[in-house]
């Protein structure tokens, strides 16, 4: 097997069951008020398996396209970049139980994204959007925590 789907397969696998083993869905979780038009709790799990899997093609389209280590540096460094802010959510909201520090990671998050959607587009097209439904959710994502934040805020460390 290629370095490109190697390195694709463990960045998606990593994120997707490294944000599940942080992300309990507990008393806490469930007493927080979300607004009603959230989706059910048993979606997130397939939406992120989908969206990851593409993000996953997308860097061994992009890496297919490269034509120097130059370029090859700039797409695992957009991809490394990503991966540090998509794993920071999950322990901010779910494990320090602090939706309102997960709302501020966020910017980086969405706009690490953008950059993947932009960046890899001069190698292929289709790897472009294929990032796109990763970029839709994350913005999706971030005004739901927004909602969530101003539902139930204020949070301290002190709360249950």
């Amino acid at each position: 097997m290629s370095f490109e789907v190697i390195f694709a397969i463990a960045w998606a696998v990593i994120l997707a069951g490294g944000g599940g083993l942080l992300t309990t869905i507990d008393e806490w979780y469930h007493d927080l008020e979300k607004p009603r038009w959230q989706p059910p709790d048993w979606l997130f799990g397939p939406a992120w398996t989908i969206i990851l899997g593409l993000a996953a093609w997308a860097f061994v389209l992009a890496w297919r396209g490269t034509v120097s280590e130059n370029d090859r540096q700039l797409l695992l460094t957009l991809y490394g970049a990503n991966f540090v802010f998509h794993f920071l959510w999950s322990p901010l909201f779910f494990k320090a139980r602090r939706p309102d520090w997960a709302l501020l990671e966020v910017p980086f998050l969405w706009v690490s994204v953008l950059a993947m959607c932009i960046g890899i587009r001069q190698w292929s097209e289709l790897a472009s959007w294929l990032i796109v439904p990763y970029l839709a959710w994350v913005s999706f994502a971030s005004i739901l925590n927004a909602q969530i934040v101003r539902l139930n805020k204020p949070f301290a460390r002190t709360r249950p």
